[in-house]
């Protein structure tokens, strides 16, 4: 086992938010009186983690769920009501890029400035201010001053700028929410590069890819609150399970491999019964896949669930829908489920997880490969969910 960098014992946060606030001494001179009440906000309560040297551990959770909070009682940003925090190595915070930056400097000057209250010396951030302008793609705008610059450009120059410190620890906060692709890759390629160094990292992101790309556990945080510990990939069906919904059919992995249950395989199919991986919007789909039977079901429960690339779950299609029943199946038997459904689909890229459960109310899984099948779909869109056919009138009163 690795040696623990950062302990988080019983971690409390709570902020007070007065109903009554006095913006000038005048209101106060003439209201000396009024009584001041408060409400308390929970940001976090009562967590407690361990995270070992060289772990990659990412912090997800909705808006409000206390991630970025945390990350700054960490930081020592916020100081914490109740609990400990123990830090084992240097810490450098990628909290909010470019906080300290003068916009009435140059990108030259603010460079060194940050640089040396990151923890360089002087000598060290001139040395190294080739490598920030260059990896920030920022070497035409050296003298000019950032009030003139992009909210992108300011962005690429504070993580260049951060990167130079050599921390043991680095506490990385929504980062990537701001820059183009190009500068998303270079910061991708930087943290591969973080992580093959052994370097500790906590990462709050909203992407799950990104999580599950990275980390080697997550959290999901809720309300304050740790809701979930574990693989990242778990984590992230329980994320968006919190906020998309679920999937009709959900065991353990050890429980799927032993039904001996199996999906063979998984497509789509256009109206004449061509398998597809594309199609235009207004042709009719099915959603297809090819079940082998492992033991003796009366009426399992079939089902293909359609989400998008950011896991909002569309469409659940289950055969026992308005009470039908699928039939008696023997073991040993291929039996092949097919689900056809308009395509009011807006244009994107969607993907099919098939599922197998026993009769009832299809918790208990037999089968299930998540984004086993994909589709693109083309078309005009409207920057909906879906393209429904519309009737549109419009009258004068």
């Amino acid at each position: 086992m690795a040696p623990v960098a950062l302990s988080i014992e019983g971690v409390s946060k709570t902020f007070r938010l007065p109903h009554q606030q006095y913006s000038t001494l005048k209101e106060r001179a003439l209201h000396p009186f009024r009584s001041t009440e408060y409400d308390e906000l929970h940001a976090v309560e009562d967590i407690s983690i361990d995270i070992a040297t060289g772990e990659f551990f990412g912090i997800v959770g909705r808006n409000g769920s206390g991630k970025s909070t945390l990350l700054k009682c960490i930081a020592g940003i916020y100081g914490v009501d109740k609990g400990r925090i123990s830090v084992a190595g240097r810490l450098s915070p990628f909290i909010e890029l470019g906080v300290g930056f003068n916009m009435d400097l140059t990108a030259r000057d603010n460079v060194i400035i940050n640089a040396i209250m990151l923890g360089l010396t002087r000598k060290q951030a001139n040395e190294r201010f080739d490598d920030v302008i260059a990896f920030a793609e920022l070497e035409e705008f050296i003298d000019l001053k950032l009030k003139n610059y992009s909210s992108g450009m300011l962005v690429r120059l504070a993580f260049a700028t951060s990167i130079q410190v050599e921390a043991e620890i680095l506490l990385i906060d929504e980062v990537l929410a701001v820059g183009d692709a190009a500068f998303q890759q270079k910061c991708f390629e930087e943290f591969f590069r973080l992580k093959r160094e052994g370097r500790t990292i906590v990462f709050v992101s909203h992407d799950m890819y990104s999580v599950e790309r990275f980390c080697h556990r997550a959290m999901l945080m809720e309300r304050g609150r740790m809701v979930e510990i574990g693989e990242p990939r778990s984590i992230g069906r329980a994320y968006h399970k919190l906020n998309f919904g679920h999937l009709p059919h959900e065991a353990p992995t050890e429980e799927l491999a032993s039904s001996g249950t199996v999906i063979a395989e998984a497509w789509f199919q256009d109206a004449s019964g061509e398998r597809v991986t594309s199609a235009s919007q207004d042709e009719r789909l099915s959603m297809c896949f090819e079940v082998r039977i492992a033991e003796d079901l009366t009426d399992p429960v079939f089902a293909a669930t359609l989400r998008t690339e950011l896991g909002h779950t569309i469409i659940v299609a289950r055969s026992d829908q308005h009470g039908q029943r699928s039939g008696s199946f023997k073991a040993g038997e291929t039996v092949i489920a097919r689900f056809d459904l308009p395509n009011w689909l807006t244009s994107s890229r969607y993907a099919m997880t098939p599922s197998l459960a026993r009769e009832g109310t299809g918790e208990d899984a037999l089968a299930l490969v998540e984004d086993m099948a994909s589709i693109l779909i083309h078309g005009d869109a409207s920057g909906g969910i879906l393209e429904l056919p519309i009737d549109v009138k419009i009258e004068r009163a």
